[in-house]
């Protein structure tokens, strides 16, 4: 049985995109299933029109299938990704968490894996904060934390062993050194996901 991955991710302006689709192809290189969500939008129209990347981003990303809580039921690991909002996930991704305490009472996220990753505009802007504000919530659900750690050089150049992670400086897009610790953290998901499913 092939193992399956939930690639769950809020992002306004596309940098936790790229991530997100990284840490989907380091999966499905592992010969995973994935799936690659995006969380709903809930900023007010007039915030978004007033950022021209805000707006080319939710039009190239308009057909990528918006996350439902089947898509963690279904997953035997899932990566989850936002961006900072000082120190903090985004209320869009946090939303959605909010909305598992029915699978939280099932036990449904038991023993699955979990993993984080996050991007922001500077490099002591809460990067790290940010994916242990996401893992408190694997704790809860009794998920099995996954941190990126310093298992593969490219986390030495990109410096972030929480998970992988981008400083978009001046709006620029996640470089090959970031997108290659992004693949690295979906292909060790698939990996230790798929060697724990005997646990559940």
């Amino acid at each position: 049985m092939s193992v399956r991955i939930a690639v769950i991710h809020y992002s306004a302006t596309g940098n936790v995109h790229a991530l997100a689709g990284a840490i989907a192809a380091g999966a499905e290189e592992e010969g995973a299933e994935v799936r690659l969500r995006r969380v709903a939008e809930l900023a007010p129209e007039e915030a978004i029109a007033a950022n021209p990347r805000w707006v080319a981003h939710r039009a190239a990303t308009a057909d990528l299938p918006e996350a439902t809580l089947d898509d963690l039921e279904w997953a035997d690991g899932f990566a989850l990704g936002s961006p900072t909002r000082f120190g903090l996930p985004t209320a869009q991704l946090k939303q959605f968490l909010d909305q598992t305490g029915g699978l939280w009472a099932r036990n449904v996220l038991v023993d699955k894996v979990g993993t984080a990753f996050t991007s922001a505009s500077t490099q002591h802007g809460g990067l790290e904060s940010t994916v242990l504000a996401i893992n408190r919530v694997l704790y809860h659900w009794g998920s099995i934390i996954l941190p990126l750690g310093y298992t593969d050089t490219s986390i030495k150049v990109t410096g972030n062993p929480y998970g992988s992670s981008w400083v978009s400086v001046k709006g620029s897009e996640p470089d090959e050194p970031a997108l290659a610790a992004a693949r690295h953290q979906g292909r060790r998901l698939a990996r230790v996901a798929g060697a724990l499913q005997t646990l559940r």
